[in-house]
């Protein structure tokens, strides 16, 4: 009774011992990814066009107090410091947008490089050599001056090209085509006036391109914007940190003192148009305040006339100096009050506070109102008519002062910000970073490369070990080392059909080189034959495998002539009508063989053909039939079969694959002895398992297995070992 097969055990547990293996089988690999990796990065750090930083220092100091009347009021509250604000106003298009118009960053002009290297080669200062005259790219030393390209809204966004004609002229093209010429210094129209261009310099040779564009203003705001970073130095000191990048370091440092300009220059006017607002407040006021006081004295002088020259007490002299001190008070905050209700709401801190101030005086003025009520009536209206009088002179005074103060301002102001330093260029460039990507480069190629290899290892588990067979039940026979040997006697061969072609042998290995490892194997399979065909009923032996390309037509060939070797009568048969190529490794032809003879057209004798080998004989494919199938079916196979037994010793079929076709199983049924061929690392254990079962299903029960390929391997020898050993 046969051994029923057993399933192997599931394993869901990772072998690190053979992943680290497979890491060292495939070390080259790993190596050569991680080279061409780091190699790109090399290179495109090279390449990549480098980005510059331009920085300029900016300090934003407090406004002096003297030059605004309602710095008494705010001065109780104190300030935040204005360095967001002024950062906000820097990034806003009043700054931004003129410096766009000025610089005209809506004009873009980008010269043609050669693919890839243009720029590098430009940078390194490579001039235009001479197979290259009159080539489209652009070169060092190369270039144009556009100082004007107007054009309507609707031909914004394209690009045009420009082709230098000469030295003086030059062509422009729209989406391909011709739209005119144009000389430089010379304001010139295309497109019946939709684009204006004026070309100030050409300083390239006939046949240069460029290519021109133009965006929005708001776009070109947007770019500008998005690469200019302002940060504050510190916390609180008004000092801000200007940068800009970009690959032009010239353009960085104009652009940036550009910018840092008119921010200086807006901050001036708005300085001074601040204290000119307040000076025309204040001018507005004197003529009232004027005729206010000369109002007071005529009715301070009418009534001493009236009365004959009244005079004051002491007291009265003391609650009128009061009296005038707090008036001047509340008429100065009444000022301040006009000034200020049209910049805030009474809500604001600084509002709330100046009518907190006002109010206080208030109550302080009606107490002394109480003490002159209570005294005699002409004492208290000599007081009120002196108190208005005098009260209406300081005000005068004072309005006068400030208007002295705020022409003084108006004339002299200076604005709150000081650029500190001019924008200059950093040293080196900020980006690409070459070490770190070259670095990252490498990293990526080794993981990647790494990720490769485990990844393909875990898919493709062949099998790798005897055991792992004959826990489906399959007994193992031998197991065939790879052979180098094998490998210079075997060619690639493609057909019409095949997509990868298939490899085959060219000679008999066990003719070219008897004393190899893998002969030594198949002599070794011979042994084990010998016994185990003793209980089969013929001396036909079957050798198939699950899939093509596994070295089924290598075991047949040499162990047929390992036997023919020790005495045997040996045939070889071919028996792969479809693409059998054992007739290549005896250096025959496949017209001629046992399609030829299962049709009739043949007979044995003319089939038969000797290898070379003493004892050996083989039987080639013949033509590939349409019916290869309903041929092996036929009663003439089974007359063949039985005629070569009779006169070989042994009889070895090559069969196609188990799982492509049906042809092994038909061709097995008929003989004695089944062995399967799996090849190491490619077959999986479930594919050798459903080709067993395919060959049982058919009635024919496989007797063994022969592994094939076997290599010393990292992967492998860490959980199964290698057993073979050369003795010389």
């Amino acid at each position: 009774m046969s051994q029923a097969p057993t399933t192997p055990p599931a394993d869901d547990e990772i072998d690190l011992g053979r992943l680290f293996g497979l890491l060292i089988d495939h070390k080259w690999w790993i190596v050569g990814i991680t080279a061409l990796f780091a190699t790109i990065g090399v290179v495109y750090a090279l390449l990549a066009t480098p980005v510059y930083r331009a920085e300029t220092l900016v300090q934003i100091e407090d406004a002096a107090p003297s030059m605004n009347p309602l710095s008494d009021v705010t001065s109780m509250l104190g300030s935040e410091p204005p360095s967001q604000a002024e950062i906000e106003i820097i990034h806003s298009r009043m700054v931004l947008g003129k410096a766009v118009d000025l610089l005209n960053l809506e004009l873009n002009v980008a010269p043609q490089r050669l693919t890839l290297v243009g720029d590098f080669l430009a940078r390194r200062g490579v001039e235009r050599p001479a197979f290259a005259e009159g080539w489209a790219s652009v070169w060092a030393g190369e270039g144009i001056s556009v100082s004007e390209m107007p054009m309507t809204d609707e031909m914004r966004g394209k690009v045009f090209e420009l082709e230098v004609l000469d030295d003086a002229r030059y062509a422009l093209y729209a989406e391909g085509e011709r739209i005119g010429e144009g000389r430089a210094g010379e304001q010139s129209s295309f497109a019946e006036g939709a684009v204006s261009l004026r070309v100030a310099e050409i300083n390239a040779p006939a046949g240069a391109r460029f290519d021109l564009s133009r965006t929005t203003r708001m776009q070109a705001f947007i770019g500008l914007r998005s690469r200019l970073t302002i940060t504050e130095k510190g916390n609180e000191t008004g000092i801000l940190n200007w940068s800009l990048e970009g690959s032009d370091p010239a353009s960085l440092k104009r652009i940036l003192n550009t910018v840092a300009d008119i921010y200086a220059a807006q901050n001036v006017r708005r300085q001074s148009e601040e204290a000119r607002k307040s000076l025309e407040f204040l001018k507005g006021q004197v003529p009232n305040v004027r005729q206010e006081l000369r109002e007071a004295e005529n009715s301070l002088n009418r009534y001493r006339s009236q009365q004959e020259s009244v005079d004051v007490s002491l007291e009265t002299k003391a609650v009128l100096e009061r009296l005038v001190n707090l008036e001047s008070q509340i008429n100065e905050l009444d000022f301040t009050e006009s000034e200020i209700s049209r910049r805030f709401t009474p809500s604001h801190p600084t509002y709330s506070a100046l009518l907190e101030k006002k109010a206080q005086l208030e109550r302080e003025r009606a107490k002394l109102e109480e003490r002159v009520n209570a005294m005699p009536e002409t004492q208290q209206e000599i007081l009120r008519l002196s108190r208005d009088v005098k009260v209406g002179q300081e005000i005068y005074v004072q309005l006068r002062n400030k208007v002295q103060e705020m022409e003084i301002a108006v004339a002299s102001t200076v604005g709150n910000v000081r650029i500190l330093d001019n924008a200059e260029v950093l040293p080196g460039t900020v980006a690409p970073k070459r070490p770190l990507i070259v670095v990252l480069a490498t990293m990526l190629g080794g993981m990647l490369s790494v990720g490769l290899v485990l990844v393909r290892g875990l898919l493709r588990r062949g099998v790798e070990a005897p055991e792992q067979l004959e826990e489906l039940g399959l007994n193992v026979y031998t197991t065939v080392p790879l052979s180098e040997e094998q490998s210079l006697l075997s060619r690639r061969i493609k057909r019409k059909q095949d997509k990868r072609g298939q490899s085959v042998s060219t000679d008999v290995l066990a003719r070219r080189a008897p004393a190899d490892l893998s002969i030594e194997a198949l002599r070794g399979l011979r042994t084990s034959l010998h016994f185990a065909m003793l209980e089969a009923g013929d001396n036909r032996l079957v050798i198939t495998g699950p899939s093509p390309g596994i070295g089924k037509s290598f075991v047949s060939s040499n162990l047929g002539a390992v036997c023919a070797q020790g005495g045997q009568r040996v045939l070889i048969v071919d028996a792969d009508l479809r693409k059998g190529h054992v007739h290549t490794t005896f250096g025959g032809k496949s017209e001629g063989g046992l399609s030829e003879l299962l049709t009739g057209k043949l007979e044995l004798d003319a089939v038969l053909r000797d290898t070379g080998v003493e004892g050996l004989s083989y039987v080639s494919r013949g033509m590939a039939p349409p019916n290869p199938s309903e041929l092996l079916m036929n009663a003439a196979f089974s007359d063949f079969l039985a005629q070569v037994s009779e006169r070989f010793d042994l009889v070895i079929i090559d069969t196609p694959p188990v799982l492509a076709v049906t042809d092994p199983a038909i061709v097995a049924s008929q003989c004695g002895t089944t062995l399967m061929v799996a090849r190491f690392q490619v077959n999986p254990v479930k594919e050798m398992d459903i080709a067993r079962q395919r060959l049982a299903a058919s009635g024919v029960m496989v007797k063994g297995c022969v592994l094939n390929g076997m290599q010393r391997k990292a992967a492998t020898s860490y959980g199964y070992g290698y057993y073979n050993y050369a003795y010389n």
